[in-house]
């Protein structure tokens, strides 16, 4: 049902849709400035031919409409901590072994880059792939903060909106297979990061910055405007 009413109010443009895998388990790891994003690439991945789980911040559950959508489409939620975020990972795991797809956001939150670009990874999703032995797919996409700006409470459906997503080729992961110490994920994040920045300077015509945005590093600062706009503190 949300499809058809979705088509009204947006519309895709595909870049190298040929990219997304038909067949087999797989991570697909986008960028994420929106809590719209994850409707966004949902639609989008089933419009290339694969159905869409995802593990996505609890938060949105939250939401009487994304939340009514994350929860009849089977998405698994995300906490920020705990035994409940090991959970989920588990979750996800089971999907991959089931041969479906499974999004990641690798950022675990909206970007704090403050010009929207994709700031500095967590690990889960290389986690995955390396664990499960099955591709990593960096994704982006952009024109979504049309629809819902960052930190944005309303949705802006109509006039129609464009949204343009590009599909990358999968991450090559053979010099970290089997190694999943802290140093090799983080390192193999950073590769998986740079890739989904370079798909998004695709889109946007511009060069990305050269370094992530770094929460550890503009915390102290970033933090207390973010709390002023009632989003989730930083995390380290």
């Amino acid at each position: 049902m949300i499809i058809p009413l979705w088509n009204l109010a947006v519309k895709y443009r595909f870049h190298h849709p040929e990219r997304m895998p038909q067949t087999g388990a797989f991570v697909l790891s986008p960028n994420h400035y929106s809590e719209v994003d994850p409707l966004v690439m949902g639609v989008a991945s089933w419009k290339l031919g694969r159905a869409p789980r995802f593990l996505a911040k609890a938060s949105l559950f939250k939401n009487p409409v994304l939340g009514w959508v994350l929860r009849t489409s089977g998405q698994i939620p995300v906490e920020r901590s705990g035994s409940q975020s090991h959970a989920a990972i588990r979750a996800a795991e089971d999907l991959v072994s089931k041969g479906r797809m499974v999004i990641v956001y690798p950022e675990g939150s909206l970007t704090r880059d403050p010009d929207l670009w994709p700031m500095r990874g967590k690990t889960g999703a290389v986690r995955i792939a390396i664990e499960r032995g099955i591709p990593l797919v960096p994704a982006a996409h952009w024109g979504t903060q049309q629809i819902l700006p960052r930190y944005g409470k309303k949705l802006s459906l109509f006039p129609r909106k464009s949204v343009d997503v590009i599909i990358g080729e999968p991450i090559d992961l053979s010099s970290f297979e089997g190694r999943l110490d802290q140093a090799s994920l983080t390192a193999a994040t950073t590769v998986l990061m740079d890739a989904i920045a370079a798909l998004l300077a695709e889109l946007r015509g511009e060069p990305a910055p050269a370094e992530r945005w770094d929460p550890v590093k503009h915390g102290q600062k970033e933090t207390g405007r973010l709390d002023q706009e009632g989003t989730d503190r930083v995390e380290s």
